[in-house]
Protein backbone atom coordinates (compact mmCIF):
# COMPACT_ATOMS: atom_id res chain seq x y z
CA UNK A 1 0.00 0.00 0.00
CA UNK A 2 2.84 2.50 0.79
CA UNK A 3 4.26 2.03 -2.84
CA UNK A 4 0.84 2.39 -4.29
CA UNK A 5 0.81 5.76 -2.67
CA UNK A 6 4.51 6.67 -3.77
CA UNK A 7 3.33 6.01 -7.06
CA UNK A 8 0.45 8.08 -6.88
CA UNK A 9 2.18 10.94 -5.64
CA UNK A 10 5.34 10.84 -7.48
CA UNK A 11 5.27 8.88 -10.34
CA UNK A 12 1.55 9.17 -11.99
CA UNK A 13 0.58 11.32 -14.94
CA UNK A 14 -0.33 14.82 -13.20
CA UNK A 15 -4.35 14.68 -14.52
CA UNK A 16 -4.73 10.95 -13.06
CA UNK A 17 -3.45 11.77 -10.11
CA UNK A 18 -5.29 15.39 -9.56
CA UNK A 19 -8.35 12.94 -10.60
CA UNK A 20 -8.12 9.97 -8.25
CA UNK A 21 -7.71 12.03 -5.10
CA UNK A 22 -10.22 15.01 -6.42
CA UNK A 23 -13.18 13.09 -7.99
CA UNK A 24 -13.91 10.85 -4.80
CA UNK A 25 -13.31 13.89 -2.72
CA UNK A 26 -16.12 16.10 -5.23
CA UNK A 27 -18.48 13.15 -5.35
CA UNK A 28 -18.26 13.11 -1.11
CA UNK A 29 -18.61 16.79 -0.66
CA UNK A 30 -21.50 16.64 -3.41
CA UNK A 31 -23.31 13.72 -1.33
CA UNK A 32 -22.92 15.65 1.63
CA UNK A 33 -24.98 18.87 0.47
CA UNK A 34 -27.34 16.66 -1.09
CA UNK A 35 -28.68 15.27 1.84
CA UNK A 36 -28.73 19.11 2.95
CA UNK A 37 -30.46 19.72 -0.08
CA UNK A 38 -32.71 16.64 0.45
CA UNK A 39 -33.59 17.92 3.99
CA UNK A 40 -34.88 20.85 2.63
CA UNK A 41 -36.60 18.96 -0.34
CA UNK A 42 -38.78 16.88 1.76
CA UNK A 43 -39.68 19.30 4.91
CA UNK A 44 -40.54 21.87 1.27
CA UNK A 45 -42.95 19.03 0.83
CA UNK A 46 -44.99 20.12 3.62
CA UNK A 47 -45.60 23.67 2.27
CA UNK A 48 -44.67 25.14 5.69
CA UNK A 49 -42.97 27.76 5.26
CA UNK A 50 -42.20 27.82 9.40
CA UNK A 51 -40.75 24.35 9.21
CA UNK A 52 -38.20 25.13 6.23
CA UNK A 53 -37.43 28.14 7.68
CA UNK A 54 -36.61 26.10 11.39
CA UNK A 55 -34.37 24.09 8.56
CA UNK A 56 -32.50 27.29 7.58
CA UNK A 57 -32.31 28.89 11.22
CA UNK A 58 -30.40 25.50 12.34
CA UNK A 59 -27.97 25.86 9.99
CA UNK A 60 -25.22 27.59 11.37
CA UNK A 61 -25.19 25.01 14.29
CA UNK A 62 -24.30 22.63 11.39
CA UNK A 63 -21.98 25.03 9.96
CA UNK A 64 -20.22 25.69 13.02
CA UNK A 65 -19.09 21.88 12.90
CA UNK A 66 -16.89 22.83 10.27
CA UNK A 67 -14.75 24.73 12.96
CA UNK A 68 -14.07 21.23 14.65
CA UNK A 69 -13.13 19.62 11.34
CA UNK A 70 -11.28 21.94 10.19
CA UNK A 71 -9.07 22.53 13.07
CA UNK A 72 -8.74 18.60 13.44
CA UNK A 73 -9.15 17.18 9.93
CA UNK A 74 -7.49 20.11 7.74
CA UNK A 75 -4.81 20.49 10.27
CA UNK A 76 -4.35 16.78 11.41
CA UNK A 77 -4.62 15.89 7.46
CA UNK A 78 -2.06 18.58 6.49
CA UNK A 79 0.46 17.13 8.76
CA UNK A 80 0.05 13.69 8.21
CA UNK A 81 0.85 14.46 4.06
CA UNK A 82 3.72 16.02 4.85
CA UNK A 83 4.85 13.69 6.99
CA UNK A 84 4.55 11.03 4.45
CA UNK A 85 6.28 13.14 2.05
CA UNK A 86 9.11 13.13 4.58
CA UNK A 87 8.90 9.72 5.60
CA UNK A 88 8.76 10.79 9.25
CA UNK A 89 6.16 7.68 10.44
CA UNK A 90 6.04 9.13 13.82
CA UNK A 91 4.52 12.35 13.24
CA UNK A 92 1.96 11.13 11.23
CA UNK A 93 0.72 8.43 13.62
CA UNK A 94 0.89 11.02 16.91
CA UNK A 95 -0.92 13.85 14.21
CA UNK A 96 -3.60 11.56 13.22
CA UNK A 97 -4.22 10.33 16.82
CA UNK A 98 -4.13 13.95 18.10
CA UNK A 99 -6.47 15.14 15.48
CA UNK A 100 -9.06 12.08 16.71
CA UNK A 101 -9.31 12.61 20.06
CA UNK A 102 -9.53 16.38 19.74
CA UNK A 103 -12.30 16.36 17.84
CA UNK A 104 -14.13 13.50 20.49
CA UNK A 105 -13.34 16.10 23.05
CA UNK A 106 -14.18 19.05 21.16
CA UNK A 107 -17.64 16.88 20.05
CA UNK A 108 -18.72 16.70 23.43
CA UNK A 109 -18.37 19.80 24.84
CA UNK A 110 -19.86 21.56 21.72
CA UNK A 111 -22.93 19.05 22.65
CA UNK A 112 -22.90 19.75 26.85
CA UNK A 113 -22.58 23.61 25.91
CA UNK A 114 -25.57 23.89 23.06
CA UNK A 115 -27.68 21.65 25.33
CA UNK A 116 -27.33 24.01 28.24
CA UNK A 117 -27.69 27.44 26.43
CA UNK A 118 -30.30 25.89 23.96
CA UNK A 119 -32.44 28.88 24.98
CA UNK A 120 -30.18 32.11 24.12
CA UNK A 121 -29.04 30.38 20.81
CA UNK A 122 -32.58 29.94 19.46
CA UNK A 123 -32.84 33.73 20.11
CA UNK A 124 -29.79 34.03 18.65
CA UNK A 125 -30.16 32.16 15.42
CA UNK A 126 -33.05 34.59 15.06
CA UNK A 127 -36.08 31.69 15.98
CA UNK A 128 -39.25 33.59 17.41
CA UNK A 129 -42.49 32.16 18.70
CA UNK A 130 -43.66 30.62 15.34
CA UNK A 131 -40.26 28.72 15.06
CA UNK A 132 -38.24 28.31 17.98
CA UNK A 133 -40.04 24.88 19.11
CA UNK A 134 -39.63 23.63 15.69
CA UNK A 135 -35.86 24.62 15.74
CA UNK A 136 -35.32 23.14 19.09
CA UNK A 137 -36.30 19.85 18.46
CA UNK A 138 -34.26 19.90 15.33
CA UNK A 139 -31.17 21.33 17.25
CA UNK A 140 -31.83 18.47 19.72
CA UNK A 141 -31.31 15.67 17.14
CA UNK A 142 -28.58 17.36 14.82
CA UNK A 143 -26.30 18.97 17.67
CA UNK A 144 -26.78 18.02 21.32
CA UNK A 145 -26.89 13.89 20.79
CA UNK A 146 -25.24 14.53 16.74
CA UNK A 147 -22.27 16.77 17.45
CA UNK A 148 -19.93 14.18 18.41
CA UNK A 149 -20.47 11.42 15.27
CA UNK A 150 -20.81 14.10 12.82
CA UNK A 151 -17.67 15.82 13.70
CA UNK A 152 -15.36 12.36 13.70
CA UNK A 153 -16.93 11.36 10.33
CA UNK A 154 -15.41 14.21 8.85
CA UNK A 155 -12.50 14.18 10.62
CA UNK A 156 -11.54 10.51 9.85
CA UNK A 157 -12.30 11.20 6.50
CA UNK A 158 -9.71 13.56 5.93
CA UNK A 159 -7.72 11.84 7.87
CA UNK A 160 -8.21 8.70 5.61
CA UNK A 161 -7.68 10.93 2.28
CA UNK A 162 -4.56 12.53 3.74
CA UNK A 163 -2.82 8.84 2.92
CA UNK A 164 -4.05 8.69 -0.57
CA UNK A 165 -7.33 6.22 0.30
CA UNK A 166 -10.07 9.10 -1.01
CA UNK A 167 -11.94 6.33 -1.93
CA UNK A 168 -12.16 4.84 1.11
CA UNK A 169 -12.87 8.30 2.66
CA UNK A 170 -15.63 8.81 0.27
CA UNK A 171 -17.64 5.91 0.51
CA UNK A 172 -17.54 6.47 4.02
CA UNK A 173 -18.95 9.50 4.21
CA UNK A 174 -21.24 8.72 0.68
CA UNK A 175 -22.79 5.64 2.82
CA UNK A 176 -24.32 7.99 5.49
CA UNK A 177 -25.36 10.62 3.26
CA UNK A 178 -27.52 8.09 1.05
CA UNK A 179 -28.94 6.70 4.15
CA UNK A 180 -29.93 10.04 5.37
CA UNK A 181 -31.52 10.41 1.88
CA UNK A 182 -33.60 7.11 2.19
CA UNK A 183 -34.68 7.66 5.87
CA UNK A 184 -35.85 11.66 5.05
CA UNK A 185 -39.30 10.71 3.23
CA UNK A 186 -39.74 8.44 5.85
CA UNK A 187 -39.40 10.41 8.91
CA UNK A 188 -40.21 14.13 7.84
CA UNK A 189 -43.94 13.02 5.70
CA UNK A 190 -47.53 12.51 6.96
CA UNK A 191 -47.02 9.15 4.83
CA UNK A 192 -44.47 7.93 7.66
CA UNK A 193 -43.60 9.15 10.70
CA UNK A 194 -45.03 12.94 10.38
CA UNK A 195 -42.24 14.02 12.32
CA UNK A 196 -41.49 17.18 9.86
CA UNK A 197 -38.54 19.13 10.51
CA UNK A 198 -37.28 16.93 13.67
CA UNK A 199 -37.37 13.93 11.44
CA UNK A 200 -35.24 15.00 9.24
CA UNK A 201 -32.63 15.70 11.97
CA UNK A 202 -33.28 12.20 13.56
CA UNK A 203 -31.89 11.20 9.84
CA UNK A 204 -29.21 13.01 10.16
CA UNK A 205 -28.19 11.54 13.51
CA UNK A 206 -28.63 7.85 12.57
CA UNK A 207 -26.76 8.62 9.22
CA UNK A 208 -23.51 10.13 10.56
CA UNK A 209 -23.93 7.46 13.44
CA UNK A 210 -23.54 4.27 10.29
CA UNK A 211 -20.82 7.20 8.59
CA UNK A 212 -18.63 6.64 12.02
CA UNK A 213 -19.22 3.39 12.12
CA UNK A 214 -17.36 2.50 8.82
CA UNK A 215 -14.61 4.64 9.30
CA UNK A 216 -13.94 2.30 12.22
CA UNK A 217 -14.24 -0.38 10.34
CA UNK A 218 -12.15 0.64 7.81
CA UNK A 219 -9.26 1.31 10.50
CA UNK A 220 -10.06 -1.93 12.00
CA UNK A 221 -9.36 -4.21 8.75
CA UNK A 222 -6.80 -1.85 7.48
CA UNK A 223 -4.97 -1.86 11.10
CA UNK A 224 -1.32 -3.57 9.57
CA UNK A 225 -1.45 -1.10 6.33
CA UNK A 226 -2.62 2.37 7.10
CA UNK A 227 -1.30 5.13 8.18
CA UNK A 228 -3.50 6.65 9.96
CA UNK A 229 -3.51 5.72 13.64
CA UNK A 230 -6.01 6.09 16.65
CA UNK A 231 -4.60 4.57 19.43
CA UNK A 232 -4.53 6.35 22.92
CA UNK A 233 -0.96 5.57 23.13
CA UNK A 234 0.30 7.73 19.79
CA UNK A 235 -1.79 10.66 21.39
CA UNK A 236 0.70 13.17 22.68
CA UNK A 237 0.43 17.16 23.65
CA UNK A 238 4.07 17.51 22.39
CA UNK A 239 4.64 21.15 21.34
CA UNK A 240 5.51 20.10 17.92
CA UNK A 241 2.37 17.98 17.01
CA UNK A 242 0.20 20.60 18.27
CA UNK A 243 1.37 24.03 17.10
CA UNK A 244 1.94 21.54 14.08
CA UNK A 245 -1.69 20.87 13.77
CA UNK A 246 -2.93 24.02 15.18
CA UNK A 247 -0.87 26.19 13.15
CA UNK A 248 -3.15 24.64 10.00
CA UNK A 249 -6.06 23.83 11.60
CA UNK A 250 -6.88 27.02 14.10
CA UNK A 251 -7.01 29.27 10.89
CA UNK A 252 -8.98 26.82 9.11
CA UNK A 253 -11.65 26.68 12.14
CA UNK A 254 -11.82 30.47 12.51
CA UNK A 255 -12.39 30.30 8.58
CA UNK A 256 -15.59 28.34 9.43
CA UNK A 257 -16.47 30.45 12.16
CA UNK A 258 -16.40 33.76 10.29
CA UNK A 259 -18.92 31.90 7.95
CA UNK A 260 -21.11 30.78 10.48
CA UNK A 261 -21.43 34.61 11.88
CA UNK A 262 -21.96 35.37 8.08
CA UNK A 263 -24.57 33.24 7.76
CA UNK A 264 -26.41 33.73 11.04
CA UNK A 265 -26.48 37.57 9.95
CA UNK A 266 -27.88 37.06 6.39
CA UNK A 267 -30.45 34.72 8.33
CA UNK A 268 -31.40 37.78 10.81
CA UNK A 269 -30.88 40.14 7.83
CA UNK A 270 -33.42 38.22 5.71
CA UNK A 271 -35.87 37.17 8.23
CA UNK A 272 -37.20 41.21 8.57
CA UNK A 273 -38.83 40.42 5.52
CA UNK A 274 -40.39 37.39 6.93
CA UNK A 275 -40.64 33.73 7.01
CA UNK A 276 -41.25 33.35 2.95
CA UNK A 277 -38.13 35.86 2.31
CA UNK A 278 -35.96 33.69 4.87
CA UNK A 279 -37.32 30.48 3.63
CA UNK A 280 -36.38 31.13 -0.02
CA UNK A 281 -32.68 32.68 1.46
CA UNK A 282 -32.69 29.48 2.78
CA UNK A 283 -33.53 26.97 -0.46
CA UNK A 284 -31.13 29.66 -2.41
CA UNK A 285 -28.09 29.39 -0.26
CA UNK A 286 -28.17 25.55 -0.12
CA UNK A 287 -28.26 25.03 -3.92
CA UNK A 288 -25.69 27.75 -3.98
CA UNK A 289 -23.48 25.29 -1.49
CA UNK A 290 -22.97 22.67 -4.12
CA UNK A 291 -20.26 24.53 -6.59
CA UNK A 292 -19.42 25.68 -3.47
CA UNK A 293 -18.61 22.15 -2.05
CA UNK A 294 -17.78 20.93 -5.53
CA UNK A 295 -14.60 23.73 -5.65
CA UNK A 296 -13.93 22.77 -2.08
CA UNK A 297 -14.05 19.11 -3.09
CA UNK A 298 -11.50 19.86 -6.12
CA UNK A 299 -9.18 21.94 -3.46
CA UNK A 300 -9.44 19.63 -1.00
CA UNK A 301 -8.87 16.19 -3.28
CA UNK A 302 -5.69 17.76 -4.36
CA UNK A 303 -4.54 18.92 -0.60
CA UNK A 304 -2.50 15.68 -0.23
CA UNK A 305 -0.75 15.79 -3.55
CA UNK A 306 0.19 19.20 -3.00
CA UNK A 307 1.19 18.20 0.91
CA UNK A 308 3.38 15.39 -0.32
CA UNK A 309 5.36 17.15 -3.10
CA UNK A 310 6.26 20.53 -1.39
CA UNK A 311 7.51 18.05 1.22
CA UNK A 312 9.27 15.76 -1.07
CA UNK A 313 10.73 18.66 -2.66
CA UNK A 314 8.66 17.70 -6.23
CA UNK A 315 8.31 21.35 -6.74
CA UNK A 316 8.04 21.11 -10.79
CA UNK A 317 5.29 18.49 -10.31
CA UNK A 318 3.27 20.16 -7.94
CA UNK A 319 2.92 22.95 -10.07
CA UNK A 320 1.77 21.09 -12.92
CA UNK A 321 -0.94 19.79 -10.61
CA UNK A 322 -1.90 23.48 -9.66
CA UNK A 323 -2.12 24.44 -13.29
CA UNK A 324 -4.20 21.55 -14.21
CA UNK A 325 -6.47 21.87 -11.16
CA UNK A 326 -6.85 25.37 -11.65
CA UNK A 327 -8.13 24.98 -15.31
CA UNK A 328 -10.60 21.64 -13.87
CA UNK A 329 -11.98 24.06 -11.44
CA UNK A 330 -12.85 27.01 -13.68
CA UNK A 331 -14.05 25.12 -16.32
CA UNK A 332 -16.64 23.16 -14.16
CA UNK A 333 -17.76 25.91 -12.14
CA UNK A 334 -18.77 28.30 -15.00
CA UNK A 335 -20.76 25.52 -16.84
CA UNK A 336 -22.68 25.05 -12.73
CA UNK A 337 -23.09 29.44 -12.94
CA UNK A 338 -24.51 29.47 -16.08
CA UNK A 339 -27.31 26.84 -14.95
CA UNK A 340 -28.10 28.10 -11.72
CA UNK A 341 -28.53 31.49 -13.61
CA UNK A 342 -30.66 30.20 -16.50
CA UNK A 343 -32.81 26.88 -14.58
CA UNK A 344 -33.35 29.29 -10.92
CA UNK A 345 -36.98 29.71 -11.30
CA UNK A 346 -37.19 25.61 -12.19
CA UNK A 347 -34.59 24.43 -8.94
CA UNK A 348 -36.38 26.58 -6.73
CA UNK A 349 -39.52 25.13 -7.24
CA UNK A 350 -38.65 21.95 -7.11
CA UNK A 351 -38.07 22.36 -3.33
CA UNK A 352 -41.31 24.20 -2.09
CA UNK A 353 -44.81 24.59 -3.81
CA UNK A 354 -45.22 28.61 -2.33
CA UNK A 355 -45.20 30.73 -5.20
CA UNK A 356 -43.94 34.37 -3.32
CA UNK A 357 -41.06 32.13 -1.83
CA UNK A 358 -39.99 30.50 -5.13
CA UNK A 359 -39.98 34.23 -6.78
CA UNK A 360 -37.86 35.70 -3.75
CA UNK A 361 -35.45 32.10 -4.16
CA UNK A 362 -35.14 32.27 -7.93
CA UNK A 363 -33.77 36.20 -7.68
CA UNK A 364 -31.65 35.44 -4.71
CA UNK A 365 -29.81 32.16 -6.49
CA UNK A 366 -29.20 34.35 -9.82
CA UNK A 367 -27.38 36.74 -7.52
CA UNK A 368 -25.21 34.21 -5.80
CA UNK A 369 -24.48 32.15 -9.25
CA UNK A 370 -22.52 35.75 -10.36
CA UNK A 371 -20.04 34.65 -7.39
CA UNK A 372 -19.54 30.81 -8.77
CA UNK A 373 -16.55 31.32 -11.16
CA UNK A 374 -14.62 33.18 -8.73
CA UNK A 375 -14.74 30.33 -5.90
CA UNK A 376 -12.07 28.46 -8.00
CA UNK A 377 -9.08 30.65 -6.94
CA UNK A 378 -10.32 31.48 -3.58
CA UNK A 379 -10.74 27.76 -2.65
CA UNK A 380 -7.55 26.59 -4.44
CA UNK A 381 -5.38 29.21 -2.79
CA UNK A 382 -6.47 28.45 0.70
CA UNK A 383 -6.19 24.50 0.27
CA UNK A 384 -2.88 25.21 -0.95
CA UNK A 385 -2.09 27.30 1.84
CA UNK A 386 -3.03 24.38 4.16
CA UNK A 387 -1.30 21.77 2.08
CA UNK A 388 1.94 23.56 2.81
CA UNK A 389 1.59 24.59 6.72
CA UNK A 390 0.82 27.99 5.64
CA UNK A 391 -1.98 28.58 7.91
CA UNK A 392 -1.51 32.52 8.21
CA UNK A 393 -1.89 33.00 4.99
CA UNK A 394 -5.57 31.23 4.61
CA UNK A 395 -6.25 32.81 7.77
CA UNK A 396 -5.70 36.34 5.89
CA UNK A 397 -8.17 35.18 2.93
CA UNK A 398 -10.67 33.96 5.97
CA UNK A 399 -10.65 37.71 7.49
CA UNK A 400 -10.80 39.75 3.98
CA UNK A 401 -12.90 37.47 2.95
CA UNK A 402 -15.72 37.88 5.26
CA UNK A 403 -15.21 40.45 7.75
CA UNK A 404 -13.38 43.00 5.22
CA UNK A 405 -15.63 42.45 2.17
CA UNK A 406 -18.89 40.10 2.39
CA UNK A 407 -20.37 41.53 5.91
CA UNK A 408 -19.90 44.55 5.25
CA UNK A 409 -21.20 44.49 1.73
CA UNK A 410 -24.68 42.13 3.25
CA UNK A 411 -25.04 45.23 4.88
CA UNK A 412 -24.76 48.43 2.68
CA UNK A 413 -26.25 46.64 -0.34
CA UNK A 414 -29.11 45.43 2.03
CA UNK A 415 -29.52 48.72 2.48
CA UNK A 416 -29.48 50.86 -1.00
CA UNK A 417 -31.22 47.34 -2.34
CA UNK A 418 -33.29 45.72 0.43
CA UNK A 419 -33.32 42.17 0.60
CA UNK A 420 -32.30 41.84 -3.05
CA UNK A 421 -28.67 43.01 -2.32
CA UNK A 422 -28.04 40.34 0.20
CA UNK A 423 -27.64 37.81 -2.61
CA UNK A 424 -24.87 39.55 -4.43
CA UNK A 425 -23.03 40.14 -1.04
CA UNK A 426 -21.03 37.04 -1.67
CA UNK A 427 -20.25 38.49 -5.49
CA UNK A 428 -18.32 40.74 -3.41
CA UNK A 429 -16.14 38.58 -1.29
CA UNK A 430 -16.09 36.22 -3.92
CA UNK A 431 -14.25 38.84 -6.55
CA UNK A 432 -12.02 40.25 -4.20
CA UNK A 433 -10.94 36.76 -2.22
CA UNK A 434 -9.81 35.37 -5.63
CA UNK A 435 -7.94 38.51 -6.58
CA UNK A 436 -5.92 38.71 -3.46
CA UNK A 437 -5.87 34.89 -3.22
CA UNK A 438 -4.25 34.19 -6.89
CA UNK A 439 -1.37 36.91 -5.79
CA UNK A 440 -0.52 35.24 -2.57
CA UNK A 441 -0.32 32.10 -4.65
CA UNK A 442 2.22 33.16 -7.14
CA UNK A 443 4.24 35.04 -4.40
CA UNK A 444 3.91 32.02 -2.30
CA UNK A 445 5.22 29.38 -5.13
CA UNK A 446 8.14 32.21 -5.94
CA UNK A 447 9.23 31.99 -2.73
CA UNK A 448 9.05 28.12 -2.53
CA UNK A 449 11.26 28.20 -5.81
CA UNK A 450 13.71 30.48 -4.48
CA UNK A 451 14.07 28.37 -0.95
CA UNK A 452 13.74 25.05 -2.15
CA UNK A 453 15.93 22.54 -3.60
CA UNK A 454 13.92 20.19 -5.21
CA UNK A 455 14.58 16.94 -6.67
CA UNK A 456 12.39 17.47 -9.84
CA UNK A 457 12.67 20.56 -11.35
CA UNK A 458 10.80 19.95 -14.46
Amino acid sequence: MADNRTKLFEEAPIPKAVMTLAIPTIFSCLVSVLYSLADTYFVGMLNNPVQTTAVTLASPMLLAFNAVNNLFGVGSSSMMSRALGRGDMKTLRQSSAFGFYGAVICGVLYSVGSLLLRGPLLTLLGADSATAPVTGRYLMWTVCLGATPSILNVVMAYMIRSEGATLHASIGTMSGCFLNILLDPLFILPGGLNMGAEGAALATLISNCVAMLYFFGYLFFRRKTTCVCISPKEFTLRRPIVMGVCTVGVPASIQNLLNVVGQMLLNNLTSAYGPQALAAMGIAFRVAKVPMYISNGISQGVMPLVGYTYAAGLIGRMKKALAFTAKLAVSILLVLAVCCCLFSPFIIGAFIDDAQTVAYGSSFLSGMALSIPFMSMDFLAVGVFQAVGKGSLSLMMAIVRKIVLEIPAMNLLNYFWPLYGLSCAQLVAEVGACAIGGMLLLRLIRQIERRAKPRDAA
